[in-house]
């Protein structure tokens, strides 16, 4: 029995491992895998049904009122919602914690004058306030990821706060201190590797979130734009046709769920791993 439960803990934790590696390198390899060119339009084609709804091998998963290949979107629309995903909690990390650092480190009017505007940003709902400024600047891809990073720095900011005042007055960074080393010493070899594992697992968790945020954009007009193709302006193309051709908007859909669903799986399995407080004997 005891073997059969270790088989399926592994599997539990490879299994959704190897299907987000899967889809990255789906969307790393997107140009090569896809059938078709996701831009090409073939009116002849138009609104035909996926092959296990009476379609062709042509198209497996159907195409859509353009008669463009939905299998193809999908694959192409994996690289934009990973990208932005990565890059927009890229920018929002790099922020947060370089401001965390030194709010946290050199502490007073500096840290009260960050996390006072850090209440301020967090008034709004971060969707909300990524559509106004979005709205405000116009839509695109560059746009959508500097909103997002923009919208969450104070996130990771509060948590690097936390962390470096329980570090800060430890025994080896007054050692340190009373070594002659100067802060940015201190901040970069003896601050920020002790509090680098609490990023990473927020970071493998925040993911999930950038994504879905772009896709609510682009569904309302508002994220990455056409003829690039996105989950959410895809998701939000066939809504129209949903009683008919429920396709067009089920498949971006559901490649968005399954996508999101293991991106935070995998992340819990990296804060078990890397939060000890977490890991089970």
């Amino acid at each position: 029995m005891s073997t059969a439960r270790a088989r399926l803990r592994r599997w539990l934790v490879f299994a959704p491992a190897a299907g987000l590696a899967l889809i990255v390198v789906m969307a790393v390899f997107a140009p090569w895998l896809a059938p078709h060119d996701p831009a090409a339009q073939s009116l002849s084609d138009r609104l035909l049904p996926p092959v296990f709804d009476g379609g062709t091998w042509k198209y497996p998963l159907g195409t859509d009122e353009l008669g463009r290949d939905l299998l193809s979107r999908i694959i192409h629309g994996a690289r934009v919602s990973i990208v932005v995903g990565l890059l927009a909690v890229l920018v929002r990390m790099v922020a947060g914690v370089a401001i965390g650092l030194a709010a946290g480190y050199f502490g007073g009017p500096l840290r009260t004058a960050v996390l006072r505007l850090g209440d301020v940003q967090m008034a709004l709902p971060s969707l909300i306030l990524a559509l106004g400024i979005i709205a405000a600047i116009g839509p695109g891809f560059t746009n959508v990821v500097v909103v997002l990073g923009i919208t969450g720095w104070i996130l990771y900011t509060r948590l690097v706060v936390s962390q470096v005042l329980l570090i800060r007055n430890l025994d080896y960074v007054n050692g340190a201190r009373l070594l002659g080393a100067g802060h940015a010493r201190i901040l970069f070899r003896h601050v920020l590797p002790n509090i680098a594992p609490s990023v990473i697992v927020y970071a493998s968790l925040d993911v999930g979130m950038m994504m879905y945020m772009e896709a609510s954009l682009s569904f309302i007009g508002l994220g990455v734009q056409p003829p690039t193709p996105s989950w959410g302006s895809m998701t939000s193309a066939g809504q129209a046709l949903l009683a008919t051709q429920w396709w067009i908007s089920t498949s971006p859909g559901a490649a968005l769920l399954i996508t999101l669903v293991l991106v935070n799986v995998v992340g819990e399995q990296i804060r078990d791993r890397l939060d000890p407080r977490l890991k089970r004997y």
